[in-house]
């Protein structure tokens, strides 16, 4: 009797393995009829029963999954339809969470939209991703430019100001301020200034999500991540001890 259960299971497995292969290869087909008749999201729907239930297949329909994708997003954005686009970047990036190409997408239609705070977040993670990515690379630069005010500049340049600051920051810590707190860092240069000077716990937030990644990217730059704990918050939504232990 065991014996006759463990066959029987065996063959219900082999059936569901089958049945699953077949509403694949359909599915695929249906796709590609779809993409011919340039209906796009239908199109995109088979890809994404596709892709769930084949996760094996994600490398070898990438590329023509990205083109399907692109071309519905056209289309959902022309209609205004702009949640319906945003679910479909969800999923997509569900399914390729690393792909910086649908970063940098997403990342275009939130700059068009305004959300230039947010796309700058879409084009950092795509040149994270693939730092040869061009395309990725002049958008970041771009947004940010938008959203780095020009005072930032003629501060970071400003040597005697930066030299003022640094003597300022040191004499505090000398003085006994052991645990500091950058508010609005910026780039991070002042909370570098106060690790330097000998601060035992530096803690900066910034509320920009292009200043967080930019000052994330310099601090990293001098080997100091693990001096400086930076927090994405507004500093009046920042609790302690949740965000800083240490009184």
């Amino acid at each position: 009797m065991p014996n006759s259960n463990a066959k029987l299971n065996c063959n219900r497995r082999g059936g569901q393995e089958a049945g699953r292969r077949e509403l694949v290869s359909r599915s695929l087909q249906s796709a590609q009829h779809c993409l011919e008749d340039q209906d796009f999201g239908t199109a995109y729907a088979h890809y994404l029963l596709v892709l769930n239930l084949a996760p094996e297949l994600k490398t070898a329909v990438k590329e023509t999954f990205q083109f399907t994708l692109f071309k519905w997003a056209e289309e959902l954005d022309s209609l205004a339809r702009i949640q319906d686009l945003f679910n479909c970047y969800e999923q997509a990036l569900e399914l390729y969470p690393n792909d910086e190409v649908i970063c940098n997408s997403m990342g275009e239609h939130l700059f068009r939209m305004g959300f230039r705070d947010e796309a700058a977040g879409y084009f950092h993670k795509a040149v994270k991703l693939n730092p040869d990515f061009a395309d990725a690379k002049e958008n970041f630069y771009r947004v940010a430019n938008w959203l780095v005010e020009r005072w930032h500049f003629i501060m970071l340049n400003d040597a005697k100001r930066n030299l003022t600051y640094l003597k300022a920051i040191e004499n505090a810590v000398r003085s006994g301020c052991k645990s500091v707190l950058d508010i609005g860092t910026g780039t991070g240069i002042l909370s570098m200034f106060a690790k330097k000077a000998g601060a035992s716990f530096v803690y900066a937030c910034e509320l920009s999500k292009t200043m967080y990644e930019l000052a994330r990217d310099v601090v990293a730059a001098n080997n100091m991540e693990r001096e400086i704990k930076l927090l994405h918050l507004k500093s009046l939504d920042i609790e302690i001890p949740k965000h800083i232990p240490e009184r």
